[in-house]
């Protein structure tokens, strides 16, 4: 399995607007892709302009999948966000 960690940080005062439009988009995204085992959007406490993306994938092919949905998926969501994010990926160890 392969793990992303991927922190996004969210324009001024658009956080309310981003939460909404994950609210859309986070089911359909889970229903298109069987590959992604898990998709889970977080606010950070202490930033109030800070999303953070805990995904599973089953392997590479379904990683694969996803980002080349991602343009489409998130085409509501990128207009949100400042430019730029930080995407982490891991690699189970057992």
């Amino acid at each position: 399995m392969i793990t992303l960690i991927a922190t996004l940080k969210v324009k001024g005062g658009k956080m309310d607007e981003v939460v909404n439009v994950l609210k859309e988009i986070v089911p359909k995204i889970k229903k298109a892709e069987p590959g992604c085992l898990v998709y889970i959007p977080h606010k950070v406490r202490s930033e109030d302009n800070t999303i953070i993306f805990y995904e599973k994938y089953r392997d590479e092919e379904a990683l694969k999948v996803h980002s080349n949905n991602v343009p489409k998926s998130l085409e509501k969501l990128l207009p949100l966000l400042e430019p730029g994010l930080d995407i982490k990926t891991c690699y189970e160890i057992l």
